[in-house]
């Protein structure tokens, strides 16, 4: 029987490569998107023409009732969740901090940090052994939540977007608190921490050739690829990784 996936922005970079490696492995997939109905719906058919049955819902995951409206939808149209991977996340233009607004910083931490706390309540109301599917309507059957961190968390963003990192250093708290909270309930939680890698994230930020200018800083001496990030998740999902929670996979080339 395949498997349950929900990817937040699973339309575009990692959170796209996520969905396609997923498919082949044998995952039905939820295609989450804000705005690239177009993306999300040519994913959702690769993940088709895969094998894998697959949905694409709009929601803003800092947006509560799209949260919860988007892990209706999945019940409703998959079934049973067993693996939500966070991956939806923004970043801004480059920016000291002293020149940062509190629109933008209270923007970043509502779709990066709160928009993963949600989503994955509302994982954790479904997977947990304890509470229940959508708690209280029998018994879950556990699952995996991966949060995507990122490098910035430890390397603090300086001069660039110290609220980005900041943002990531909150998820990997909460990576290990969640971990431990849910371990006795058949729920595993883990991240996986990116460097640099080739995705249109840059181009966001105004920066279209960041990930190849920034090659020179990283040991591998290339910034990575959605793909490879792609892998570390899927892993962490996987029985071949039934042992790990409360852990983070650097996927950095060495930075």
């Amino acid at each position: 029987m395949r498997k349950i996936m929900l990817v937040t922005g699973g339309s575009r970079g990692i959170g796209a490569a996520t969905c396609l490696l997923a498919a082949r492995r044998g995952y039905d997939v939820a295609v989450n998107y804000t705005r690239e109905a177009q993306a999300a719906g040519e994913v959702a058919a690769a993940v088709r023409a895969a094998g894998g049955r697959a949905i694409a819902i709009r929601a803003d995951v800092g947006v509560e009732h799209d949260v919860v409206e988007m892990f209706r939808t999945v019940d409703r149209e998959l079934g049973p969740l067993d693996c939500l991977v966070n991956n939806a996340g923004i970043v801004d233009v480059r920016a000291r901090v002293s020149e940062t607004s509190a629109a933008r910083m209270e923007r970043m931490f509502r779709i990066n940090v709160i928009g993963s706390f949600i989503c994955a309540r509302e994982a954790v109301r479904r997977m947990s052994t304890r509470e229940g599917p959508a708690r209280g309507v029998g018994f879950g059957r556990g699952g995996n939540i991966v949060n995507i961190s990122s490098g910035a968390a430890r390397l603090g963003g300086a001069g660039q977007y110290v609220d980005y990192a900041a943002s990531k250093g909150a998820i990997d708290t909460f990576t290990v608190g969640l971990a431990r909270e849910v371990a006795g309930e058949g729920i595993r939680v883990n991240a996986v921490r990116p460097g640099i890698t080739d995705t249109e994230i840059h181009a966001r930020s105004g920066e279209v050739g960041r990930a190849q200018a920034s090659a020179h800083l990283i040991p591998l001496q290339r910034p990575g690829r959605p793909e490879e990030i792609a892998e570390a998740i899927l892993w962490i999902c996987s029985d071949a990784a039934s042992y790990t929670t409360a852990s983070t996979i650097d996927c950095t080339g060495g930075r």
